[in-house]
């Protein structure tokens, strides 16, 4: 549980007044102090709706108690590092995060729809300076702290929450000027009993999508959950859940493109039935008011949310499920993967630990890369599991 000092006041976050406090001290443009470390480290308040959100300064998550829920790993030990201050720049006094993309929000005239990464690994030389589309998505994921578990949280967390978090993460973020989140569309949870009241607003939500007279289409940005890619009279049509009467419509040369490019991602979701295929595609909408998808990328996640990329790390993450202990999962986001990252971080006391998975495939030279990770943070411990050895080893839980 996290305390927080304003001015000469200290309280808790589970405390009745807080709200109360937070929209005093916001007004007053007075700034909280974490108290995880005895001399306090220094957090902002966000005002997100109606609510008053105490929030990590940018940059300052590995410096709060490894038992904070404010602590966050080293962003070097993820692909996040390669990112910070290129194609993430984090304002400092408003919390801001300006992306740059790599992929278009406006559409002049047709052609083909590309897929992120079809001619290469999204880690090639360049990539690092701009977001694709699938790390737009790890970014939001991560920034929603949906990477974040803890057993506690068994069967809490549903789509409803999912979509809350990613919006209030979204409104923390700009892209190509704009707010993300003015852009960003998450479908509501579906309830046949609602089903007018939803379609109102979403029809409302997609409003930005509408082509105009003359000029370049705006798009939008959807995330979701698949439920299928079927084939359709022309092309495939996407449909995602909570979204039963509202297809999405993919020309066949992105949908093969994308079952090429995400063969791996569409193998290990189709390998776990309790697993979630999240998908992330920039559409427009037609004068008809189809939706069309432009460019698409996927990624699966297990029961919990928890994103995964292999079935080694399927496995880690199911471990993980049943510990007590809060665990924050890594991303790749842009690096290849002969590069090593820590897969997870277990916030353990008195020093945090990150967990490493050694691929088959590492050779001498992955290995030499993975001991420099590993001792450039001598305050965290390592735990390393090289899969040609045989079973994933015990965690270092308490």
């Amino acid at each position: 549980m996290r305390r927080f000092k304003l001015d000469d006041q200290t309280i808790e976050e589970t405390a009745p007044a807080l709200q109360k406090v937070l929209a005093d001290a916001y007004r007053r443009r007075v700034q909280p102090l974490c108290l995880c470390r005895e001399s306090g480290l220094a957090m902002y308040i966000a005002n997100v709706g109606d609510q008053y959100i105490v929030k990590r300064m940018p940059l300052s998550g590995c410096g709060h108690d490894p038992a904070c829920p404010s602590y966050e790993p080293p962003d070097e030990l993820s692909g996040l590092g390669a990112l910070i201050g290129s194609a993430i720049q984090i304002d400092s006094e408003t919390g801001l995060s300006a992306l740059k993309v790599g992929f278009s929000l406006t559409k002049l005239g047709a052609r083909a729809a590309p897929v992120p990464g079809v001619e290469g690994s999204d880690g090639v030389v360049g990539e690092a300076k701009k977001l694709s589309l699938r790390s737009l998505l790890h970014y939001l994921w991560h920034e929603a702290e949906l990477t974040a578990w803890t057993a506690r949280w068994a069967g809490k967390r549903h789509w409803w929450n999912v979509r809350w978090h990613l919006i209030e993460a979204a409104r923390q973020m700009t892209v190509k000027g704009g707010i993300l989140s003015d852009v960003l569309f998450v479908p509501e949870s579906f309830r046949s009993a609602d089903k007018v009241a939803i379609e109102q607003r979403r029809v409302d939500a997609l409003a930005p999508a509408l082509p105009p007279r003359t000029g370049p289409r705006k798009l939008m940005i959807l995330v979701g959950e698949v439920k299928d890619i079927a084939p359709a009279r022309n092309g495939f049509r996407l449909v995602i859940k909570h979204l039963p009467d509202f297809p999405l419509l993919l020309e066949e040369t992105l949908n093969r493109r994308l079952q090429v490019r995400f063969e791996n991602e569409i193998a290990l979701w189709s390998a776990n039935q309790d697993s979630h295929l999240i998908a992330i595609a920039t559409f427009g909408l037609t004068l008809a008011g189809l939706a069309v998808v432009e460019e698409m990328a996927v990624m699966v996640v297990s029961e919990n949310w928890i994103p995964y990329d292999s079935i080694h790390e399927k496995r880690l993450v199911d471990a993980l499920a049943r510990v007590g202990d809060r665990s924050v999962k890594g991303f790749r986001y842009n690096l290849a993967m002969d590069k090593p990252t820590a897969a997870a971080m277990l916030q353990l006391q008195p020093k945090p630990v990150g967990l490493y998975i050694v691929p088959p495939s590492a050779d001498s030279a992955y290995d030499e890369a993975l001991n420099e990770l590993v001792a450039s943070r001598p305050e965290i411990d390592a735990w390393i599991w090289r899969t040609a050895d045989g079973a994933m080893p015990p965690l270092p839980c308490r």
